[in-house]
């Protein structure tokens, strides 16, 4: 089979389509929501949130989130069929974002879950917007996934 050009780059495309299909439902989900967290940080009543995307196989990913997710936590469905899920964790920094992220992976695994993939990050500065965010968020997961980082959590905070 011969390789055409545009195959043989190594990273001056980063993301497929499918890939970035996925970015766009990530930041249509995610986005007015923060623009809301923002909003709290600004006036002092929110510090620093995180943001976790997950997904896994064989498995009922959301209704895992609602059993282990606090009240102030939100949850988005980015792609029911493929059992991806955003969270939102108000008032939260990486490390407890970490824990939270690595209990629920434990659960999963527990569960018989399979191709689990976790990208957490931490927002603690309004600098950056929310395209911002979800491109990188979107790296960390896609990332992970390239590199095989199955029931990994991969994390990183913008200040």
């Amino acid at each position: 089979m011969i390789v055409r050009e545009n195959e043989k780059r190594k990273n001056s495309l980063r993301f497929n389509a499918k890939e970035i299909k996925l970015a766009v439902k990530v930041l249509n989900e995610l986005k007015d929501t923060i623009d809301i967290m923002y909003y709290l940080m600004q006036h002092e009543e929110e510090h620093s949130f995180v943001i976790v995307l997950l997904s896994a196989k064989d498995m009922n990913v959301k209704k895992l989130l609602k059993q282990e997710k606090r009240d102030t936590d939100m949850i988005f469905k980015i792609n029911k069929k493929k059992s991806i899920y955003a969270l939102i964790c108000q008032e939260t920094k990486v490390d407890g974002g970490y824990r939270f992220a690595q209990r629920l992976i434990d659960r999963m695994t527990e569960s018989g879950a399979e191709e689990i993939y976790c990208s957490e990050l931490e927002i603690a500065t309004t600098k950056y917007t929310p395209e911002d965010i979800v491109f990188k968020l979107i790296d960390m997961y896609i990332k992970a996934k390239h590199e095989n980082k199955i029931s990994e959590i991969t994390f990183n905070s913008l200040h």
